[in-house]
């Protein structure tokens, strides 16, 4: 629970998160050893070779103060020169990113009585203004820097960034060939599970393979038990077809008055295998393509209307084309539709595009189902005694099943709801682009 403020921060995807735990141990050794190596021993270093450079620049005084001649400082490689005190500069001049040149001067004020100004102008030379005997009169003091400090300091620091960098992307791309299975992985089972069938093959570590190897026994187990149920179901409706085709023949023989009601419960008979046959074979196997949902929708609304249905569609708002099932999403809409003018007198449909999803709504002016049991009716082969009349229709219990199944399939989802419009029940079939 501590770290929960942290999981804002952290990237969500593989990747991100991968490349978070390769670059961040990275990073930081490097700050730690930059920290470690420049304050510690670099800096050491410096004031070491700085404290050896301050006794010989007391030396060169000492002589220039008994009056010797300047062989000493030549013996030294000091440059000596005494010029007036009114050419001293006011303050040091250090350049702001020169680190070690800090630790120069401030060693060599401790050190070296006398000091008047230091100049570091580059990486070159050292320029030192030192008190005179005179009292108009300074020393100038110049010898190489070298001899206080490294050179080309700032090469530690390009190495280990130049370095640091090349191996953290070689690592990343390793890293990716790694990761590629796993999203592959991930894919496939995203396909799976919204109907499609793409291909896969196991690859990368051991791991990874043996979970690919296992989302495929899955998957094949669950492939020949959709097969099963299909031709399970698709035989029995077959095999009553022919019962019914001869019930139909006999009862056209009988009198009107009770032929009427006979061939009424063989269409719906007749009705409740569709259904069963519909829900059996699903829409898995067709492909999708890309169609204008708003133009099927009206499509889809002017069929019902020629079939009787007293459906309209108020609202059809967006443009553009996207990936659907054509035949599954007409089979949904009817169903939301038939169910709409089955429980109520009258349907209205709207459908809306946006750049992130498809909304196609059904309201109805019937009794609508109650909050606790929309989920209940979406199961396959649910009827609400409560909730819906069913002696204003036959059906048997799917259509609110394929409708959503149809929108899983295409990674959307039903919801159910009230109307405000009509006051009965408004279906929501919502798919994200």
């Amino acid at each position: 629970m501590f770290f929960e403020w942290l999981k804002r921060y952290v990237p969500r995807g593989l990747y991100g998160r991968a490349a978070l735990i390769l670059v961040l141990p990275v990073v930081t050794m490097q700050l730690v050893v930059s920290v470690v190596f420049i304050q510690r021993h670099f800096e050491g270093v410096t004031e070491q070779m700085t404290r050896s450079v301050s006794r010989d620049v007391n030396l060169v005084l000492s002589e220039i103060s008994d009056g010797e001649e300047l062989a000493v400082a030549e013996a030294l490689e000091m440059e000596v020169v005494v010029l007036p005190i009114s050419e001293v500069p006011a303050q040091d001049s250090i350049r702001w990113y020169d680190l070690s040149g800090r630790v120069v001067a401030r060693t060599l004020r401790d050190l070296a009585p006398g000091m008047l100004v230091i100049s570091l102008p580059d990486d070159y030379a050292v320029e030192l203004y030192l008190r005179s005997d005179g009292p108009q009169e300074a020393l100038l003091m110049t010898f190489d820097r070298q001899r206080v400090s490294a050179s080309n300091p700032h090469q530690l620091l390009v190495n280990m960034a130049f370095f640091g960098v090349l191996m953290t992307v070689i690592s990343f791309i390793y890293l990716r060939n790694q990761l590629r299975p796993v999203t592959r992985l991930a894919k496939a089972a995203e396909a799976f599970g919204r109907g499609r069938h793409i291909e896969y093959r196991p690859a990368g570590a051991v791991e990874v393979r043996a979970a690919g190897h296992a989302f495929l026994d899955m998957r094949a187990r669950l492939e020949r038990q959709i097969e099963q149920r299909t031709l399970l179901l698709s035989g029995v409706s077959h095999d009553l077809r022919t019962p019914l085709t001869r019930m139909r023949l006999a009862v056209s023989l009988l009198e009107d008055g009770d032929r009427e009601e006979l061939e009424r419960d063989i269409e719906d008979m007749q009705s409740m295998l569709d259904e069963f046959l519909s829900f059996a074979r699903g829409t898995s196997e067709e492909a999708e393509t890309r169609v204008d949902p708003l133009a099927l929708v009206r499509e889809i609304v002017h069929d019902a209307g020629r079939a009787g249905q007293d459906v309209s569609l108020v609202l059809a708002r967006g443009e553009g084309e996207m990936a659907l099932r054509p035949l599954a999403i007409r089979r949904a809409v009817e169903n939301l539709i038939g169910n709409a003018v089955r429980y109520g007198t009258r349907a209205e449909v709207s459908v809306e595009l946006t750049p992130r999803s498809l909304r196609i709504r059904v309201e109805d002016d019937g009794p609508g189902i109650p909050a606790d049991r929309r989920e209940e009716a979406m199961k396959p082969f649910t009827r609400l005694d409560t909730a819906r009349n069913q002696n204003r229709g036959s059906g048997v219990g799917l259509g609110l099943s394929i409708a959503g199944d149809t929108a899983r399939m295409h990674g959307g989802i039903l919801r159910l709801g009230d109307s405000e419009a009509l006051g009965g029940l408004c279906a929501d079939l919502v798919i994200a682009r």
